[in-house]
């Protein structure tokens, strides 16, 4: 029996996975959490086989929890489950240990093979996700301006696009706000904005928040 974990920040995505997952033989969903923090807890208290992450989620998000997830179990097996396609997000999780990136769009019997697949031994990522990954690797061209960041900058920028403030980020990340701001600094530097309201911009257009990448802002 494939143990499951299910980590999203909507309760009706949660819902309808387990629903699709309750009937399939072989799989049980034995926990769900909706921030990083609660799944990093509940995945040393419920030891499941494999954790379903959505990636962008309140709190540390699904790359910081990826990474606490394994340092504590590296047996655990990390399927992302996220609407995001574009890079950096499938490199960076998969260099974070994840072992399988499918996007929300994905139907029901591909998340059951992607599951199935992680939990052998096995790497599984969505041909489409694959194919931008192996394009890049081969090809040159105009990087995104995400690829210039750092795991941690990644990981604050997300923070501040979600509107968390500096304090906060300290409380959350177990840093001193002035380290904190001085990666917020580096990183308005790298991207070239002078606040976070033009971060948050950027983030937008690029489709790291709500809307398709290239959507105009107003």
């Amino acid at each position: 029996m494939i143990k499951v974990l299910l980590v999203d920040d909507h309760e009706l995505v949660r819902m309808g996975i387990k629903r699709l997952l309750q009937d399939v033989t072989g799989i049980k969903v034995i926990g769900e959490a909706s921030t990083g923090e609660d799944a990093v807890l509940s995945a040393k208290e419920l030891i499941p086989d494999v954790v379903i992450m959505d990636v962008h989620m309140p709190g540390i998000g699904g790359l910081e929890a990826t990474r606490k997830m394994i340092r504590h179990n590296p047996d655990v097996k990390i399927l992302a489950l996220t609407i995001y396609e574009d890079e950096p997000y499938p490199s960076r999780l998969l260099q974070a240990g994840a072992s399988g990136y499918i996007t929300k769009g994905c139907d029901p019997d591909e998340m059951i093979r992607a599951i199935r697949t992680i939990h052998s031994g096995q790497r599984y990522i969505s041909p489409a996700i694959a194919q931008q990954i192996a394009i890049k690797r081969f090809t040159k061209g105009e990087e995104s301006a995400l690829e210039v960041l750092s795991e941690r900058e990644l990981q604050i920028m997300l923070m501040i696009t979600q509107g968390m403030k500096v304090n906060d980020i300290s409380k959350k990340l177990c840093l001193s706000p002035k380290t904190v701001n001085s990666y917020r600094y580096r990183i308005f530097s790298k991207l070239n904005v002078d606040s976070d309201v033009e971060l948050t911009l950027m983030a937008m257009r690029m489709g790291i928040l709500e809307g398709k990448k290239g959507e105009s802002v107003k």
